[in-house]
């Protein structure tokens, strides 16, 4: 099946299933570096450390990370193909300027000191932790623009294979650095982190080059989307008026974990809190990873006429009903017992912590499909303001339901992250139900 055709559920499943893999073999790396960072000595101060790291990496990556819905939605011709390239380029520079800063010393020190208020030994570890991770915002920049080609060509099996490859050089380095190495927890996360990336960063590159060779020559290549033609040629100006609102979503909605981790440092059983959390967040986004994959899937599957939008549909609400009786099917069970000490390794102080919040967050995943297809929608019809206007609606709902259960009800911090995330996304999907309504209607008429 090529995209743009008018599917069956089969067909759906057959194209989303290769990038749900995807997503959720990178959804495993957050459980595997937990339960590695928890075998290794001071587990609570490690973990606790690489999960605010990883906050600080994921909201200096932001700016880049859907720049494979720009590539899926955008890349199809030479001119296409080389601008978009060299705006994802010059965007990476940037953003590695930006982190280059915010790792020095003072900078850093003061936010993590100064504003978060976190413990002297916790911010030196955080701090060692981030240094590792700046080559990895450029590294995921570069493979998602060559993802996006593939997925625009049909070919989401390669972007599969990238991402064993990914895994597998993520598990080697942690492996190697917890076993042969005296390297704190946390840095080997971030270390592993980082490996991974790179690698498939590369591989992605390599698996895309039929299709650049036929994007330059200007020609067919091995997929015929790629040489569908836009109505008029692409412009920088298209492409920043297109992608500045996908940018500042991703920015809005990665600031989420940073601002969640701030309110943590201050709440109750604030150290065991920023202890599990990654965890818990980690389980929850294991189950919503093919609601993060279906976004690719549906804006390269949706046809000029959006034919497909009433079966991409159907598969959506499918997937998301399965997704959250998974997940709730080892919150409500002893089998949570099972995951949070048997296999991430956290004690049973920690686990008592965990616990609530994923029950808490257990429709999340359900959420997550639901507004990843709504942002497809919106990102096929080239309606991207809508998308940020959503994410605004999350955010602020994340940020007014911290501050009310850390500030106002002294909840435990875990359990308030839970319910501000869980609710944020609902009103982010309430709020886009009309915008993609709409999209759909304008584009049928």
């Amino acid at each position: 099946m090529t995209p743009h055709e008018k599917p069956t559920q089969g067909e759906i499943f057959r194209f989303w299933a290769p990038l749900a893999a995807t997503w959720l073999m990178m959804s495993l790396e957050g459980p595997f570096i937990a339960a590695v960072i928890a075998r290794l000595p001071e587990p609570k101060y490690n973990l606790a450390a690489y999960g605010v790291a990883f906050a600080f990496g994921l909201l200096l990556e932001s700016p880049i990370i859907l720049i494979m819905s720009a590539s899926t939605a955008l890349v199809g011709d030479r001119r296409s193909f080389f601008m978009l390239r060299n705006f994802t380029y010059g965007l990476n520079l940037g953003i590695t300027a930006a982190m280059a800063v915010c790792l020095a010393p003072a900078v850093f020190f003061g936010l993590t000191r100064g504003l978060m208020g976190l413990p002297q030994d916790v911010a030196a570890l955080t701090h060692k932790a981030a240094l590792v991770l700046l080559p990895w915002p450029a590294a995921i920049g570069y493979r998602r623009f060559y993802q996006g080609i593939l997925i625009r060509n049909g070919l989401t099996r390669r972007v599969g294979y990238g991402t064993v490859v990914r895994v597998a050089a993520m598990s080697i380095t942690a492996v190697i650095l917890a076993v042969g190495f005296r390297v704190d927890g946390a840095v080997v996360g971030c270390s592993a982190l980082a490996a991974g990336v790179v690698v498939e960063a590369l591989a992605s590159r390599v698996m895309a080059a039929g299709l650049v060779r036929g994007l330059k020559g200007g020609t067919k290549d091995e997929a015929p989307a790629s040489a569908e033609k836009s109505l008029r040629p692409l412009t920088y100006a298209d492409i920043w008026k297109f992608y500045y609102p996908l940018a500042l979503t991703s920015m809005i909605n990665m600031g989420i974990n940073p601002l969640a981790t701030f309110f943590l440092g201050r709440s109750r059983m604030a150290l065991e809190s920023l202890a599990v959390m990654p965890v818990v967040y980690s389980l929850a986004f294991l189950f919503g990873s093919g609601g993060l994959a279906y976004q690719e899937a549906a804006i390269a599957l949706l046809g000029p006429g959006r034919e497909s939008y009433p079966a991409l549909r159907r598969f959506a609400v499918t997937l998301g009903l399965c997704c959250t009786v998974g997940l709730a099917v080892i919150a409500f069970t002893p089998l949570a017992g099972v995951w949070f000490t048997d296999v991430s390794g956290l004690t049973p102080e920690l686990k008592r912590v965990a616990l609530p919040a994923i029950r808490i967050m257990s429709l999340m995943p359900a959420l997550t499909v639901l507004l990843c297809f709504q942002r497809a929608v919106l990102v096929s019809a080239r309606t991207t303001r809508a998308v940020t206007a959503g994410t605004v609606v999350e955010v602020g709902g994340v940020l007014l339901i911290l501050f009310a259960g850390v500030d106002g009800l002294a909840m435990v911090g875990a359990s308030a992250a839970a319910c501000a995330y869980m609710l944020g996304r609902a009103a982010a999907v309430l709020y886009l139900d009309g915008p993609s309504r709409r999209a759909v209607a304008r584009i049928r008429t």
